[in-house]
């Protein structure tokens, strides 16, 4: 009798009929291969538009509640929940304690892939207890597969605490489905190379995770229109960044801006508004608390027509929704 494979069945395992010569291609062509099978990833991803858009809302939702975003993975879909977990501070200003990774094998396993570590559910269940989760957060679980059993075992521990649990998978089949509050499933197929989930799989993932975050962190006011005011301002570029910034949305030159910006410590959001409202320090951050930490509560002021202007486009022609 024939073994029969768990696996087997999974897309991501699937033998894709396109690629089945690829070793006999050249490098052109089997880039070419690659384009054509990579041009699937976006339309999957797009007809996950509303299960991405709930995704975020329960994000948004956690966080002004106080609580935590987890990502939770092994492998490729480990990794990329730490990249999210690492550029939140650095890109929105997050508090480092706001969003975290865990991935089978701990962190030497970003770098060195240590095998067999996804094959732990008791891991993941520890790895997920050690952050002591709670009702106020959310979980973000990511397996290409949908059936990584490191990544089973931190979302039923983060399940018993009560958390919000997002998955995220390329398997649209997947039982879990039935287990977590909301399943993000872009069907990508097969992948170039059988079950080398890097490649489709790991695109759409990552498409999913950036929407994820940079939604939520919009959503609850990071942004001013699309300037990234909650930055770090700890190199030359992010400085470099701040002083642009002011001057886009203030008029002030590069020397005003770096003037009011040492006032502001730094802290762009504050210099935005003592600018507009004339005021100090201690007024501008307090009016930024009583205003959800968004510029444009806390000023009453869109910068849409500004940036437009500045720009040179038609004033009529908004891409607001």
């Amino acid at each position: 009798m024939p073994h029969r494979s768990k696996y087997q069945q999974l897309p991501t395992e699937a033998i894709n009929p396109a690629t089945l010569g690829i070793d006999k291609a050249s490098a052109a062509d089997i880039i070419e291969l690659m384009l054509n099978d990579d041009r699937k990833v976006l339309a999957a991803v797009q007809r996950e538009k509303p299960r991405i858009a709930t995704g975020v809302e329960i994000i948004v939702e956690s966080v002004r509640r106080g609580g935590r975003v987890i990502f939770v993975g092994a492998g490729t879909s480990g990794r990329l929940g730490i990249v999210e977990s690492a550029e939140m501070p650095t890109t929105f200003g997050t508090d480092p304690n706001l969003v975290h990774a865990v991935m089978a094998g701990g962190k030497n396993a970003f770098l060195h892939t240590k095998e067999g570590a996804e094959d732990s559910y008791e891991d993941g269940a520890r790895a997920l207890t050690r952050l002591k989760p709670s009702k106020k957060d959310v979980v973000v679980g990511v397996s290409a597969s949908g059936m990584t059993p490191y990544v089973r075992g931190g979302l039923t521990r983060a399940r018993k605490a009560g958390a919000k649990i997002i998955f995220v998978t390329c398997d649209p089949r997947t039982e879990l489905q039935t287990f977590v509050d909301l399943t993000i499933a872009p069907a990508v197929g097969p992948e170039v190379i059988a079950g080398s989930t890097r490649l489709k799989a790991g695109t759409a993932t990552k498409l999913v995770l950036n929407m994820l975050t940079t939604a939520a962190m919009v959503r609850i006011g990071k942004t001013y229109g699309n300037l990234m005011v909650d930055l770090h301002t700890g190199s030359e570029k992010a400085r470099d960044r701040a002083r642009r910034i002011i001057a886009m949305v203030t008029g002030l030159d590069d020397t005003q801006s770096d003037k009011l910006l040492v006032k502001a410590r730094w802290n762009v959001k504050a210099a935005i508004v003592m600018q507009k409202t004339k005021g100090g320090y201690t007024q501008a951050t307090a009016r930024l608390r009583k205003a959800h930490d968004s510029v444009r509560e806390a000023i009453g002021e869109d910068i849409e027509p500004r940036l437009r202007e500045l720009l040179h486009l038609d004033p009529s022609d908004s891409g607001s929704t």
